[in-house]
């Protein structure tokens, strides 16, 4: 099968591309550098600009998926100009498939669309499954509500959606992990905050082993991309500290601090999501990271 992928240089898009190839698919991926472009056996770039609206319609031949990854990192400092760059970097890029698709004879039957658990509103206690509708009124939680609201256009389509929901992506080579590791490495590791706020994380080749789990069962609907055992900041924390036999013994770090430091973005750090992943062990998809532990040891060792 002929798959089109927007965001495959990301850190999920090249793990997802490597195990898509290996069952035999073929690639096509979008970039918005045409000196990037590769041709590669059953590995091909074309050109798109949402900006410009711009869209090399060969992208579309023989395909039949779409997985859509694209949107700039909310991992830097959120000011007015980048954060509208966060948004029109998913609502854009989702816009410009849609009117390609629209506009040209195509096969498409099914588009994968990343989305986020922070359109979950912030809660130490309730547990979120794929039906809660409530959104959080932060600006994250308006992101994913626009990028969300833009893949549903294609219903009108008759195109299949799904939307994966993805928690906090556990990686050897990039993400938040490295980023909480480095602290715990030289010594001055700590949870943020209380520590009590949950976070749903997963191990990275369990997602894209979700997102190929929707493509080949053509699934649609909301799924949320988390793994089956969600902990606390404080827990993942020592969890980490453990893992690469670090000590923690300084106090937690005060919210007050790293709204300092990083601005508005620090909510990220400090909001709670338990999400749930039932739905995907009801249609059984089986999980290689269910533990924590597990994950870690793979990760860091």
């Amino acid at each position: 099968m002929t798959i089109l992928i927007t965001g495959a240089t990301g850190l999920v898009g090249q793990e997802l591309v490597g195990l898509l190839l290996q069952n035999g698919h073929i690639i096509h991926y979008l970039s918005t550098s045409k000196s990037k472009l590769v041709t590669n056996g059953n590995y091909k770039g074309f050109y798109w600009n949402p900006k410009t609206s711009e869209f090399d319609i060969n992208a579309l031949t023989d395909v039949e998926v779409i997985v859509h990854l694209a949107g700039a990192s909310v991992a830097k400092k959120w000011t007015p100009s980048y954060k509208q760059e966060i948004i029109e970097s998913r609502v854009l890029s989702t816009r410009l498939l849609y009117n390609a698709l629209q506009k040209n004879p195509n096969q498409v039957k099914q588009i994968v669309s990343a989305s986020a658990i922070g359109i979950y509103p912030n809660d130490l206690t309730y547990i979120y499954h794929e039906t809660d509708t409530k959104v959080d009124d932060s600006f994250l939680g308006n992101v994913v509500q626009q990028w969300e609201e833009e893949v549903n256009q294609f219903e009108k389509l008759n195109i299949k959606i799904a939307k994966i929901r993805i928690g906090l992506v556990l990686a050897k080579n990039g993400g938040a992990l490295q980023e909480m590791v480095k602290p715990i490495k030289i010594g001055v590791g700590a949870a943020f905050g209380s520590g009590e706020q949950y976070q749903s994380w997963i191990h990275i080749q369990d997602l894209v082993g979700i997102f190929h789990f929707v493509i080949q069962n053509q699934l649609s609907g909301i799924f949320n991309g988390v793994a089956p055992y969600p902990v606390t900041n404080a827990e993942l924390t020592k969890a980490i500290a453990k893992t690469t036999a670090k000590p923690l013994f300084l106090p937690n770090i005060p919210q007050f601090v790293m709204k300092i430091m990083l601005g508005e973005m620090h909510q990220i750090l400090f909001s709670s999501q338990h999400v749930s992943c039932r739905k995907l062990l009801d249609l059984k998809y089986q999980f290689k990271f269910a533990s924590l532990d597990k994950a870690l040891n793979d990760l860091l060792k």
